[in-house]
C-alpha cells in the first residue's frame, strides 16, 4: 500500500485528534482509516467478539463527523479487513486468517484510493517475440503484446512496470489511453473479460543501473518486486505483470493468529 508523504492540501476541519490534525497534509479520512487499522491491530476499538465500535462511537473517539468515519471504514472492508453484518455491527475478520483474499486494484486505483495523483510514462509498447520462457509458459503465446511504464504518483515516479498480454487483448489496449488506462476496469467492463482471481509474489531486489535512474535512486538500493498473474474465470491468462516499486510506498500488512486445535 503507497505510504503517504506530505503535501499542502487542506483537510477537514473536525478533526479532534491533536495528531491526525498535525498531519494535515493527508486527507482526513485516510489518517483516521491508518489509525483504525494501526489501533484495531493492537487489539484497541474491538471488543472481545471482534465488534469494531460504531460510527457514532468512532467519531466521538476521533473528534470527526459519522460520514468521514463511514469514508474511512470503506475501504477497510472492501480490502477484507472487515466484515459488516446487518442489524449486528461491522466485525474484525480474523476467523479465517490464512485465507485472507486480498482486493486486486491497478496501481491506478491503489494511488488514486490513497490519495495520489496517478501518471505514467511510456517506455515500450506493442507486439513481441522476443519474451523469456516463463512469460511464454504462463500466457501460452508465443508472441505478446507489451507495456512499458513508469508509474507515477503526484508526479513522483515510484514503480516501473512492465506488462504482457495476449495479442487480442494487447492490441485493443493499444487503442486507449496508456497514461490514465484503469486497466482492470477496461479488461472486464469494456473488452468483456472477467476476472476471477490473480496470483503474486513479491519479493526484494537491488535497484540497477537503469532502474535507478529511471526512479530517481542510486543504483544497489534495495527495491520491491512483484510479479502477478492475473486469470480470467475461464483460467486464461489475461495479463502477467512483473514490476518494481520504491519501497517508502509500499507495504503489506496481513493479520496472522495461530490455530489452535
Amino acid at each position: 500500500m503507497p505510504a503517504r508523504t506530505r503535501k499542502t492540501t487542506d483537510v477537514s476541519a473536525d478533526a479532534g485528534d491533536p495528531q491526525l490534525a498535525a498531519a494535515g497534509a493527508v486527507p482526513l479520512h485516510i489518517q483516521i482509516r491508518e489509525t483504525i487499522r494501526r489501533q484495531v491491530r493492537d487489539g484497541e476499538l474491538i471488543d472481545k467478539t471482534g465488534r469494531l465500535m460504531t460510527e457514532a462511537e468512532l467519531g466521538r473517539h476521533f473528534g470527526v463527523s459519522r460520514i468521514t468515519i463511514r469514508n474511512a471504514i470503506s475501504p477497510l472492508v472492501d480490502e477484507g479487513m472487515f466484515a459488516r453484518s446487518r442489524g449486528r455491527g461491522t466485525f474484525l475478520r480474523t476467523n479465517q486468517p490464512e485465507n485472507w483474499v486480498g482486493r486486486l486494484m491497478g496501481f491506478s486505483e491503489t494511488i488514486r484510493d490513497a490519495g495520489y495523483k496517478a501518471g505514467a510514462k511510456v517506455l515500450d509498447q506493442g507486439m513481441t517475440n522476443r519474451h523469456d520462457q516463463n512469460v511464454r509458459n504462463m500466457l501460452q503465446e508465443r508472441a505478446v503484446w507489451q507495456l512499458k511504464r513508469v508509474r507515477l504518483a503526484d508526479e513522483t515516479p515510484i514503480a516501473i512496470e512492465h506488462a504482457f498480454y495476449p495479442p487480442d487483448i494487447g492490441l485493443e489496449l493499444e487503442k486507449r489511453d496508456l497514461i490514465s488506462i484503469i486497466m482492470y476496469a477496461v479488461i472486464e467492463e469494456e473488452l468483456g473479460h472477467p476476472i476471477k482471481e490473480a496470483k503474486q509474489t513479491i519479493s526484494a531486489c537491488l535497484a540497477d543501473a537503469n532502474c535507478a535512474k529511471l526512479l530517481g535512486v542510486k543504483s544497489g538500493n534495495a527495491l520491491l518486486s512483484i510479479e502477478r498473474l492475473t486469470l480470467g474465470k475461464d483460467g486464461r491468462a489475461l495479463e502477467l505483470l512483473r514490476a518494481i516499486y520504491l519501497p517508502e510506498y509500499f507495504r503489506l500488512s496481513i493479520n496472522l493468529t495461530r490455530r489452535h486445535s
